[in-house]
């Protein structure tokens, strides 16, 4: 009888595992039939009826901040920007119900004077919730809304303005977002669990706004536009549900701009889109630290498909900023390849961050090249983060299958804890090629490799 027990205690684990994976995409098929587009009026506001053409290519934000408010007092509908150029001195406030449209050839270039975005507004920032300039497109507490069309919005974000806060083209300058008075002033804020109301920044602290936020906010559709340059991250839903993002380009290469970042968000489709970034092109998060535990609001049932990831830290992210949570995952039919493509799947955290990272499923991915892993996993990501070790994260369940690349320095290159080892991983059915060096695999546990072939030789 007790050889028998030990049996199953033994094989527990493998049990558990493989029923928790089992045929994952109808889960996905259910998340599908809970998110619609957003219900929106058909009325139409034509920005030409509220200034002259000379008056909004000098600044299109007075006409804008009329139409909306025209728009939202009666009952909502679209507001077309039509082809021109149009600076905007300012953020653009979405109300409820709103369609912003902006036509083919139309494009909106940003102001980058910092004053224009104040006063500040309530925000998250690198997952820590804070007032600070508002985002250059923003939305609090919204329903029903979209930003539509073939144009641009151009944030002219650059290392001569935004960019320079990040210290890159030169370190020692003071205003950067390293200066004590900002972003290490902010994460001491959440170290400590400064009240949000006390954790104000904007002016004389250096900490760049995301381009487009809806916070707190549900029913969103961004489709069709293309968006370039933004001061940080490019498309930033927070705190948010029923979610779509189709058919969308993000250009940028500055410090820090990721292409979407879902945070804290259910309930979202994120397809056909192009990234092309300086960093992460789609980072799912959950808020940082104490504010991520405090607010415990996971990423949850989140779709991404048929997208192509050109340059960027890494293809689909998941982390850092994920102290609440995250799950349900499903990524399936991009491609990826560039030299400035790090990795295909990346999930990251620390013992300061923790979080739950669970049900994370890929499949058919078209892989060219990316220099460092198709798949890492690192629960050491940013050594040096000051704060209480005390939280492991973890992650588990996870698959990837029909995967192939062409070149890459690992395959698979899993960084998991003694306390928390990476749990329940499979991957199926890929085929690596052109991989420069072993996997580099720790403290992993219940690790499946099923039919797959590095640089032409099966792995089992």
């Amino acid at each position: 009888m007790k050889f028998y027990i030990g049996i199953f205690v033994f094989f527990l684990p493998l049990f558990i595992g493989s029923q928790t994976l089992n045929d994952p995409w109808k889960k996905a098929d259910e998340i599908l039939k809970h998110i619609h587009e957003p219900e929106i009026p058909g009325r139409v506001f034509k920005i030409t009826d509220y200034a002259g053409k000379a008056s909004l290519s000098e600044n299109i934000k007075p006409a804008l901040d009329k139409a909306i408010e025209e728009c939202s007092k009666s009952g909502g509908g679209k507001i077309i920007i039509p082809e021109g150029v149009y600076k905007c001195n300012g953020p653009i406030h979405f109300k409820s119900n709103i369609n912003l449209h902006l036509e083919k050839n139309a494009v909106v270039l940003f102001s980058t004077n910092p004053k224009d975005y104040l006063p500040v507004v309530f925000t998250r920032w690198e997952g820590v919730e804070c007032y600070n300039y508002s985002p250059l497109i923003y939305g609090y507490e919204v329903e029903n809304v979209a930003i539509t069309g073939e144009g641009i919005f151009d944030g002219m974000a650059s290392d001569e303005n935004w960019w320079k806060w990040k210290g890159r083209k030169n370190p020692e300058d003071d205003e950067t977002q390293n200066n004590p008075n900002s972003r290490p002033r902010l994460f001491e804020m959440n170290n400590n669990n400064v009240p949000v109301e006390k954790r104000i920044f904007g002016e004389g602290h250096y900490l760049r706004p995301n381009f487009v936020q809806f916070y707190s906010s549900k029913n969103i559709l961004i489709e069709g536009v293309t968006f370039k340059n933004s001061p940080m991250w490019f498309l930033h839903p927070a705190l948010s549900e029923n979610i779509i993002i189709r058919n969308v380009k993000t250009i940028g290469h500055g410090p820090n701009n990721d292409g979407c970042d879902p945070e804290s968000c259910k309930n979202v489709l994120i397809e056909g889109c192009y990234f092309d970034n300086g960093d992460d092109c789609i980072a799912i998060k959950s808020g940082r630290n104490n504010d991520g535990r405090r607010i415990n609001a996971p990423s949850e049932n989140i779709i991404i498909r048929n997208c192509t990831m050109k340059d960027g830290h890494g293809g689909v992210v998941i982390g850092s900023e994920i102290s609440g949570g995250c799950s349900f995952v499903f990524a399936e039919e991009c491609k990826m390849d560039s030299p400035n493509l790090d990795r295909m799947l990346r999930i990251k955290s620390n013992t300061i961050r923790g979080g739950v990272v669970e049900h994370i499923y890929v499949r058919n991915i078209e892989v060219g090249e990316v220099s460092n892993a198709i798949v890492r996993l690192n629960m050491f990501y940013d050594p040096k983060e000051i704060g209480p070790r005390e939280f492991p994260p973890k992650f588990r369940n996870i698959r990837v299958e029909n995967v192939t690349s062409q070149k890459s320095e690992y395959a698979l290159e899993f960084l998991g804890l003694k306390e928390s080892p990476i749990e329940n991983v499979e991957i199926i059915n890929c085929d690596f090629k052109g991989v420069e060096k072993e996997n580099s695999i720790s403290n992993t546990i219940n690790l499946i490799l099923k039919n797959v072939k590095i640089n032409g030789t099966q792995i089992n």
